[in-house]
């Protein structure tokens, strides 16, 4: 019994930035469903963008990477430097055609963590911003057997109770 045990905490996948990042990559020359996203309204060309592909579903949407990839459900990362001119654009693989839900993270310190007073988030469909997470329906994207693109509006927090748009893209 306690071998069965090891062997379980063996299979479970250990918490860590990376989860996620090689499957999400896309190659030159790949063929298959990937989003392009071009990224609007950066606040400035600090940190890092993290673009992060769920199941599309309230009960997998924003959920901890290692729970979804132990759970067999589709998790995908892309993480590029905030390049520091134009429009930046990630592209993220897809497992297959079809609905995801997809976060947009303006890192700007590159903690890879949220600062909630200091960090950008967006999503496809550009849903309004409240105190809790967005429903899956509203930060959902549909990808074709290809290249798919679309763009996410960030939004930085601009009061006490509200998040919005910056009004002019960093130089």
């Amino acid at each position: 019994m306690t071998i069965l045990i090891a062997l379980a905490a063996q299979a479970t996948l250990a918490s860590n930035p990376n989860l996620g990042v090689a499957e999400g990559r896309c190659r030159e020359e790949e063929q298959g469903p990937a989003f392009l996203v071009s990224v609007i309204g950066l606040k400035d060309r600090k940190g890092t963008l993290k673009l992060e592909l769920y199941p599309s579903n309230d009960g997998d949407f924003l959920q901890d990477d290692n729970v979804l990839l132990n759970a067999n459900k589709v998790f995908r990362r892309v993480v590029i430097p905030v390049p520091a001119t134009g429009t930046p654009k990630l592209c993220i693989r897809a497992p297959s055609p079809g609905p995801y839900s997809l976060a947009l993270l303006h890192d700007r310190d590159s903690n890879r963590k949220f600062n909630l007073t200091a960090d950008g988030i967006g999503f496809p469909g550009n849903p309004r911003l409240t105190w809790s997470k967005p429903k899956a329906a509203a930060t959902r994207a549909s990808v074709g057997a290809g290249v798919t693109p679309i763009s996410i509006q960030l939004q930085y927090r601009t009061g006490l109770l509200s998040f919005g748009p910056i009004r002019n893209d960093a130089p």
